[in-house]
């Protein structure tokens, strides 16, 4: 070797590269999504202030500019593409330029090429817009069996969300199901973490995903963290799972995605307090791959940013006041009160009384205890409460969930008392902030768009794009 291809080789040992990468993007995480945890977690405490997430103090942060090819407002499909490919597109497209023609490949294609193990993950469908924009090309986000058939073939080592929405195609009943084709794939497909940790000594790759039980319950994510059992596949469980499998291929490091799904679709419910409980919970997935930083800290990076705000969440409303020490007394999403709502009336029918349902309000949004409400407050809940009863109250639609009336005014109302504003139910074109640490972080600083994350990404892990 000459003294100078020594030299060249010997300055790439000195600046080190980063062998193993994380990933993680809170969908619909904005920047005051992430503010308002904080704020919330020290309300917790009885002071005004923040509790830092373990995220927000990485020594490098930037702010993120989120538009899409051919939109001002981006939707996830269109946002996960650039995350993952460092390419825009159009609205709804998936490692695909905006021509709906050119695929396009993601820094997970760049590090499996570069001989690293590869793994992809979420707490919703594996299937689902952000986690398929680092696998699939298709035109279309809602092609979810095609999508599936993409992720086969992109043939990664470790998947992992709640399940696949379309698991067969629609039209050919003779068409294979995605689970008899993973198989056929050589994939080993675990339902839940107690069946990851018996099944996978013996697998090569793995799919991972909630058991069938849950499945049968809601199979397009993992239940929202305020609503989960002990039972329920958690974000952690598959960081801890996606990290033992990948360290196990022995390929030259890996790269892992996470996606934090649900801190989303929160946000289109103008959920507050679910929102809060996403973050943290993302936060505690972030938490493991910082415990893998810390037994690596030269060689190991981890990215944390998020694809759009969603929302338009505002941090005061008039006065200058925030109680978000109020939102501890949401007991569940306001989704799942709905369902509850429903339950209990068909239970009692008509011995639910407005006397019932007021007690019922007060053990899960804490109102007319914790909670004090004004006399049109209270009138705005009977008033659903009766048209829940005669069958006349319709319900919200957001984007993922139709809530209940009785469920929703609830909602509006903590957010009232609380002083936390929503200006839609949709995204929007605010600033999402990144956090990184590691090997290559003081790259991610300033500010940036989107596109930039996964090349400066395969830069600290000198994977060739």
């Amino acid at each position: 070797m000459s003294l100078l291809l020594l030299f060249v080789a010997l300055g790439a040992w000195a600046e080190g590269r980063a062998k193993y990468v994380f990933y993680f993007i809170g969908d619909g995480m904005g920047v005051n999504q992430v503010n308002g945890t904080e704020t919330y977690l020290a309300a917790l405490e009885g002071r005004i202030g923040i509790v830092p997430l373990c995220f927000t103090q990485f020594p490098y942060a930037a702010l993120v500019t989120t538009y899409s090819g051919t939109n001002g407002v981006t939707d996830s499909a269109a946002s996960g593409t650039a995350l993952a490919t460092g390419h825009k597109t159009k609205n709804g497209a998936l490692g695909m330029l905006a021509d709906l023609t050119t695929p396009v490949t993601s820094v997970a294609a760049w590090a499996k090429q570069a001989g690293a193990a590869v793994g992809g993950t979420t707490s919703v469908s594996v299937d689902h817009a952000t986690p398929a924009a680092f696998y699939a090309h298709q035109g279309g986000r809602g092609s979810y069996y095609a999508i599936g058939q993409d992720l086969l073939k992109a043939d990664f080592d470790f998947y992992a969300g709640s399940d696949f929405l379309q698991p067969s195609e629609g039209k050919d009943k003779a068409a294979p199901s995605l689970y008899e084709q993973c198989a056929n794939a050589g994939y080993t497909l675990c339902r839940g973490y107690n069946d990851y940790q018996r099944r996978c000594k013996k697998a090569d790759k793995v799919v991972l995903l909630q058991t069938e039980k849950a499945s049968n319950v809601q199979r397009n994510s993992l239940p929202y963290a305020i609503d989960r059992s002990r039972e329920d596949l958690t974000l952690q469980q598959i960081t801890r799972a996606g990290i033992h499998f990948l360290s196990g291929q022995q390929k030259d490091g890996f790269f892992l995605m996470v996606e934090g799904g649900k801190i989303d679709w929160a946000c289109h419910s103008n959920d507050a307090a679910t929102v809060f409980h996403e973050v943290i919970d993302m936060d505690n997935a972030i938490r493991v791959a910082y415990e893998f930083y810390e037994q690596h800290p030269d060689e190991t990076l981890i990215v944390v940013t998020a694809d759009h705000e969603t929302g338009g969440i505002v941090l005061g409303r008039g006065p200058y006041e925030l109680h978000t020490d109020l939102l501890r007394h949401q007991r569940m999403s306001v989704e799942a009160y709905g369902a509850h709502v429903k339950q209990l009336h068909e239970k009692l029918g008509e011995k639910l009384t407005w006397k019932v349902m007021q007690q019922d309000l007060q053990r899960y949004w804490g109102f007319g205890e914790g909670v004090k409400l004004s006399d049109h407050q209270q009138q705005r809940l009977q008033k659903a409460f009766e048209g829940m009863l005669s069958g006349q109250a319709e319900g919200k639609q957001t984007l993922y969930a139709k809530v209940d009336a009785l469920a929703d005014t609830a909602r509006q109302i903590m957010a009232e008392c609380a002083l936390i504003g929503w200006q839609s139910g949709g995204h929007s074109n605010g600033f999402v902030p990144v956090f990184a640490i590691g090997q290559g972080a003081e790259q991610f600083h300033g500010q940036m768009d989107n596109t930039d994350i996964p090349l400066r990404i395969a830069k600290a892990a000198g994977w060739k794009q």
